[in-house]
């Protein structure tokens, strides 16, 4: 079960990639917490508290796909080192932002959220070039799986310093293990060779082939890629999963803050996180081509379990006594994330990918974005168990739309030689391979989930 992640890191620079990209994200699920907890105490509203969250969100979304198309042109490190510069300066401010100002954090998270790093689209359009066969299949389950090692250890981390010294140093904080992570993964950009432009490999792919990507309308000069259907529908889904997964995750925090006990927010997200880090692990590791819609539906029952246990409906003696269910419920989230990346990656040109993971992290703060509002409004008025309901119902509209994917989105271009062969330093560029989709055997965030 373990030879395509044995195989996968034998490839040159993919564990320095993958490990400092995930470090460049750190602060992603933990700035939702530390936020929550900051505008909740200035101004006693849920709502007000995921108004300022969903405006870090809106403002990444909607510089996806221009990052993305800066991306796909080179100097790449730079734009990472330059976004996660500004990011630290604009949670610092909002760290220092008086009370009686706390109007004032609207705009600034809005502005603040325009420079959230791009880590995570750079890396997933750099897979393809990498990686091939089942290393190829195997990078996006592990990319999928390992992120979820963030959303273990950054609310723990964020929490804790909550608890200990209050969310204006827990922000402090993330600012500067964010640009820490920058750093490392524009270095290892350089060490990779691969911040050129994503061109190279488009015309190498047009060389090998005949007729093959040059007919799509998503590869035409200057044609927006949402004129491909199977793209969009991939970007709606993601939106409806990260909304629903991240009102989760605000559902938890609003439990935690309405026990008074936010040492809560770290044991329940980590064990709903630890169970999608085991589902991510083990489906990365099996054989044959994954089921999308069966891994989405498992996604939105997960979620629909909980309710029962929540509050208004049932008030537990200890939120402890969940945490069997919350692991049980995270199962098939990585997996079904990490199915959409493979699919998404198989569909983009090869010479737009980074714009297409750009419009899928458009498409995922948007959802973020949604779930702030959303998911405070109903937990001020539906209790806990309205947020984790809409959730719920989020997470099975992405279900319901994976139902309407084609049967198979990849493109046919020319072979490559294995990159398992290749000599570290040797180009890296070239065309997509064929192939099956999904998680290893046939590939979110976090995450960003």
């Amino acid at each position: 079960m373990l030879a395509n992640y044995r195989r996968l890191f034998a490839v040159p620079h993919v564990l320095s990639l993958l490990t400092w990209s995930l470090a460049a994200r750190f602060y992603t699920p933990g700035l939702m917490i530390a936020v929550t907890f900051l505008v909740q105490g200035w101004t006693g509203s849920y709502t007000l508290a995921g108004l300022v969250a969903g405006a870090f969100t809106l403002g990444m979304a909607m510089v996806g796909p221009l990052r993305g198309r800066m991306a796909d042109r080179g100097n790449s490190d730079r734009l990472v080192l330059v976004c996660g510069a500004v990011f630290t300066i604009g949670l610092t401010t909002l760290a220092l932002l008086p009370a009686s100002l706390w109007w004032l954090s609207i705009p600034l998270a809005l502005g603040t959220g325009l420079f959230g790093t791009p880590a995570n689209q750079i890396v997933r359009a750099l897979w393809p070039r990498l990686t091939t066969g089942a290393e190829r299949q195997a990078i996006y389950a592990a990319e999928a799986t390992t992120q979820e090692l963030l959303f273990v250890f950054s609310p723990i981390l964020t929490a804790g310093v909550v608890a200990l010294a209050g969310p204006r140093w827990a922000l402090l904080l993330l600012g500067v293990l964010g640009l820490m992570g920058a750093v490392g993964f524009a270095l290892s950009l350089r060490r990779a060779g691969v911040t050129g432009p994503a061109e190279t490999e488009s015309a190498s792919a047009r060389s090998g082939e005949a007729g093959g990507r040059s007919s799509e309308p998503s590869s035409r000069p200057g044609r927006s890629l949402l004129f491909h259907p199977a793209l969009c529908l991939l970007f709606v889904m993601c939106m409806a999963i990260v909304s629903g997964v991240v009102g989760m995750d605000l559902v938890i925090v609003a439990w935690a803050n309405e026990l008074n006990s936010p040492q809560y927010v770290m044991v329940l997200a980590s064990v709903w996180a630890l169970g999608s880090l085991v589902g991510g692990a083990v489906a990365g590791a099996l054989k044959g081509a994954p089921r999308l819609s069966l891994r989405a539906f498992g996604a939105a029952a997960g979620i629909a379990v909980l309710i029962p246990f929540l509050p208004p409906v049932n008030h537990l003696p200890t939120p402890l006594l969940i945490t069997p269910l919350l692991f049980v419920s995270g199962l098939a989230l990585a997996p079904t994330l990490a199915a959409v990346m493979g699919r998404l990656g198989d569909a983009a040109p090869a010479h737009r990918r980074a714009e297409a993971f750009g419009w899928m992290a458009t498409a995922m703060s948007t959802g973020a974005a949604v779930a702030g509002p959303l998911t405070g409004a109903l937990v001020d008025t539906q209790g806990i168990a309205g947020g984790a309901l809409g959730a719920t119902v989020l997470v099975l509209v992405a279900a319901v739309l994976s139902l309407f994917l084609p049967g198979s989105v990849a493109a046919t271009t020319a072979p490559v030689s294995p990159p398992s062969l290749r000599e570290p330093g040797a180009p890296t560029a070239g065309p997509a391979p064929a192939g099956p989709t999904g998680t290893a055997g046939s590939p979110r965030p976090p995450a960003d989930r």
